[in-house]
């Protein structure tokens, strides 16, 4: 099943045309006369996807992919990685379904930028807050909330974009009660429709079982989810300690203090040519 979130201007016949032998369900958010539509325009592709959840949820296919509108995006991702982060089609068709079973749950971006490691830090000091980040500040309000718990994580990161695969038997992990309350208090939070929406792109992950940081190796992440690495250079098969030196010994200025190991591997294959 592929469950898409539209706005009524966007053309999504791009999945129809593509996944004849899927069943889909598009949402409209911003469209009660639609076929389907979600009650109101508000929190972005969650009310869409918790919609469907609400509303299926004794009838789930037994994998379900959550995509937005458009085809073809880029959500920082690097068209020089390769198509599979680019391209939803491209995505879908060569998603490991046996591989989504067995885990539950996979992100469809392995690019860990942004959203890894750290991006979320609840008690992040006040001094350190950004104006940018305001699903920041509101995650500890909205963790209580929605969990009905304290246990607030220091640090909440996954890749970005709320696109992911989720096998029936880890969304039935869940009350469907839990997901009427994530529900309506995105429709009756006071946050804004980008901002509650913010939240949920850094709650998907461990609403379906993964742990508050959910970062996988981006290499693995291909092999398991695609079956195939992201198109490097030889640099690709060089482990990322091995990497860093070579990179400051060409280009200093390509790298941070710290860099991830996707860093490394960008900065490499740019050096490389």
């Amino acid at each position: 099943m592929l469950v898409v979130a539209r706005l009524k201007w966007e053309d999504t016949n791009w999945v129809h045309e593509n996944f004849p032998d899927w069943q889909t369900a598009v949402y409209t958010v911003n469209d009660e006369q639609a076929e389907l539509h979600t009650s109101t325009n508000k929190g972005r592709e969650a009310n869409a996807y918790l919609t469907y959840i609400v509303d299926n949820y004794s009838k789930l296919p037994s994998i379900i992919v959550f995509l937005h509108s458009h085809q073809n995006h880029d959500h920082g991702s690097r068209r020089d990685v390769g198509d599979l982060n680019f391209d939803n089609v491209a995505s879908v068709k060569a998603l490991n379904i046996a591989f989504v079973h067995q885990t539950g749950f996979a992100n469809l971006r392995c690019i860990q930028s942004p959203g890894c490691p750290a991006e979320i830090q609840p008690f992040r000091p006040a001094e350190e807050l950004s104006d940018l980040r305001p699903q920041e500040r509101a995650m500890v309000s909205a963790w209580n909330e929605l969990f009905r718990n304290f246990d607030v994580p220091k640090v909440i990161a996954a890749p970005c974009c709320a696109q992911f695969a989720v096998s029936r038997d880890q969304v039935l992990k869940r009350s469907k009660d839990e997901y009427q309350r994530y529900l309506k208090w995105l429709l009756d939070t006071p946050l804004n429709d980008a901002t509650s929406g913010r939240i949920f792109e850094y709650l998907w992950h461990i609403i379906f079982g993964r742990e508050p940081v959910h970062c996988p190796d981006m290499d693995q992440c291909y092999l398991d989810l695609y079956g195939s690495p992201p198109r490097w250079n030889a640099s690709s098969n060089t482990p990322c300690t091995d990497l860093a030196p070579k990179v400051r010994a060409h280009r200093r200025d390509l790298v941070a203090d710290d860099p991830s190991c996707y860093m490394l591997k960008s900065a490499m294959r740019r050096i490389e040519g």
